[in-house]
């Protein structure tokens, strides 16, 4: 987490930025970068997820279940959908902004902090607002450090972090370094196996992984990934760049770490 970035700030601007991006587009205008989903769904998607991260903080909940119970039904028509999503987009704002980072309520992953909302809601908008321009054909450019953050998130967070049930077994020589060419900063990628036993359901995982170390000390990489941080974000996030993204060295790694983020993020 990058605590120089003013992840409130960015909330509300890729927000706004993903509003105006549908505001001319048909509703029925299919989304590219999500085959199933036309413009009003890509709308209700975001409306609802602002409502209920904002639901879960306001009302200091500790489960997911009673803010799904509290969930409005879906809008019938597009002005309907805007004016939800306006609504819940600024009450995000407001009620993320009146209460501490360190409140613990419930969340997906071992971070309960309003701190981790903060930061995956303005990643939650900016991917968003890139589909939604997608969608109407206006492609804008990305913040570099929003980015840059959006990418260490992608790796730690998204696709490489550890449950406290479960260990992570590194194959030291599976490894990647990812480059941000605009912004500097580095990432020491290695891949491996993801394996316990989820004690809310008794699942038991043993999967390909990846886990991203804390530094990127310079060691050599068998591979390398390089582009823009705005690139390396998309690229994760399975969503088109803007410039091809620069890869070197063994062609078995790359493919590997592809097939392990082949299934997107959920």
């Amino acid at each position: 987490m990058d605590l120089h970035l003013d992840y409130l700030d960015h909330l509300a601007r890729e927000s706004a930025s993903f509003a105006s991006a549908l505001t001319e587009t048909p509703s029925e205008a299919a989304v590219p970068t999500c085959p199933d989903w036309n413009a009003d769904n890509l709308l209700w998607h975001l409306a609802e997820v602002q409502w209920f991260w904002g639901t879960i903080v306001r009302e200091r909940l500790t489960e997911a279940s009673r803010a799904e119970e509290l969930k409005p039904d879906r809008p019938g028509d597009r002005a309907g959908l805007m004016a939800f999503y306006e609504q819940a987009s600024r009450d995000l704002g407001e009620i993320l902004a009146a209460t501490s980072p360190e409140t613990e309520v419930w969340t997906w992953a071992p971070d309960h902090s309003v701190g981790f909302i903060r930061r995956r809601q303005a990643h939650e908008a900016l991917i968003h607002r890139i589909d939604a321009e997608l969608t109407a054909d206006a492609r804008t450019p990305m913040d570099p450090p929003l980015s840059s953050d959006g990418v260490d998130e992608a790796l730690r967070v998204m696709y490489g972090g550890v449950p406290p049930w479960g260990a992570f077994t590194p194959d030291n020589a599976k490894t990647l370094r990812f480059q941000a060419t605009d912004t500097g900063d580095s990432w020491f990628v290695s891949l491996g196996r993801f394996t316990g036993t989820n004690p809310d359901n008794d699942k038991s995982y043993d999967e390909p992984d990846i886990h991203a170390a804390d530094t990127d000390s310079g060691r050599e990489a068998a591979a390398t990934v390089a582009g823009s941080a705005a690139d390396l974000d998309c690229w994760l996030w399975r969503r088109p760049t803007v410039e091809p993204l620069a890869r070197s060295g063994q062609q078995d790694v790359l493919a590997e770490f592809e097939s392990i983020i082949s299934g997107g993020i959920d």
